[in-house]
């Protein structure tokens, strides 16, 4: 964890954050290609892992209107500067679903967020 930036809304102690890295913990090598490659988009980290990205991988809370459930939305990149606009899930399980969905179908594509 202390490889990342947390901002925003963040800490290395929020619940989000903490569910992230168990998430990405429990993938298995496609899986965590597939998200690298979404965040930063590159399959493979530099060497010395994610401590040498630069700039380093920055975790923010995804904002949302008070009426809107953040478990209705996928996370969102700025893959030039290793952004991750993450939204804060009810849940580990529904995390890892919408990271995989994301890292999945945010392949070679690009979309304003």
């Amino acid at each position: 964890m202390e490889c990342c930036r947390p901002d925003h809304g963040y800490t290395h102690d929020s619940r989000a954050v903490r569910f992230l890295f168990e998430v990405l913990s429990s993938f298995d090598a496609e899986q965590q290609r597939l998200f690298l490659q979404f965040v930063t988009g590159s399959p493979r980290l530099p060497v010395g892992g994610f401590r040498s990205l630069n700039p380093p991988l920055t975790i923010v809370r995804k904002t949302f209107e008070s009426t809107e459930n953040p478990d209705d939305f996928l996370p969102s990149v700025m893959t030039c500067v290793n952004y991750l606009k993450l939204p804060d899930y009810s849940s580990i399980d529904i995390m890892r679903e919408k990271l995989l969905i994301a890292a999945r179908e945010g392949q070679q594509s690009f979309h304003l967020s």
